[in-house]
């Protein structure tokens, strides 16, 4: 999976990736900023009248807090988004890495968004119901992010991926064989997503990677591609 890194960062000096990128980096920023503003807004309606001096701790705890959920939750909705430019990056890491794979099918627009939309709120309740977690368990709630995300992540940017060229009883049966391995890849982009700067290009790099990860699966023996998924 390195090599799969490797090989995404690499491709983001594509020409045919850059106009994606420019995209995918002020679609993130704005999301991260009204999910912050927004957090922001919600834990500073809480009030306390007495003492005064709580106020204020609440104020400046609530400011920290929000820059944390921010974090918590930027994966969910940044993914929800990936739909709009994945076509345009899968095509040029596919022409790059892997010029032998025939057309890729088109997804209809109304299946990614309905995708997005269930990605979204579901991994977005789940770090809910684990939020007392994350918050008091110091020592393993970066591990319980990783686990979780990661299993959301890999199977959400594996479904993007490899819809383009499995029917959904294909693409099942691929996440099933290989749900171990997803995972881990999800839990590489879940930790993309954790590193500031590096988070703002995540949504790019996390696509290419899955490409490239799929593609590995492929190549893996009774791959649900080797039994005539993709030409």
């Amino acid at each position: 999976m390195i090599g799969a890194l490797l090989k995404s960062v690499d491709q983001l000096g594509d020409p045919r990736v850059r106009q994606s990128l420019l995209f995918s980096l002020g679609l993130t920023v704005a999301s991260y900023v009204v999910l912050v503003a927004a957090l922001w807004v919600g834990l500073g309606s809480i009030s306390v009248v007495d003492p005064p001096w709580l106020d204020t701790v609440l104020d400046v705890a609530g400011s920290g807090l929000a820059l944390v959920l921010a974090l918590i939750f930027f994966p969910a909705v940044v993914t929800a988004f990936v739909g709009l430019f994945l076509e345009r990056i899968a095509d040029a890491v596919e022409a790059r890495h892997y010029p032998a794979l025939p057309p890729a099918r088109e997804v209809p627009i109304g299946e990614s968004i309905a995708g997005a939309v269930s990605f979204a709120a579901v991994t977005i309740g789940l770090n809910l119901l684990a939020l007392p977690l994350y918050i008091f368990l110091p020592a393993l709630n970066v591990v319980l992010y990783l686990l979780l995300n990661g299993y959301l992540l890999g199977r959400e940017y594996h479904e993007l991926v490899a819809a383009r060229r499995l029917d959904r009883r294909r693409l099942t049966e691929e996440r099933r064989r290989h749900r171990l391995r997803l995972i881990v890849a999800g839990m590489v982009i879940a930790g993309l997503m954790l590193i500031p700067v590096v988070n703002l290009l995540a949504p790019v790099l996390a696509t290419a990677f899955m490409v490239h990860t799929v593609q590995a699966l492929r190549a893996s023996p009774g791959s649900a591609y080797s039994a005539g998924g993709d030409g």
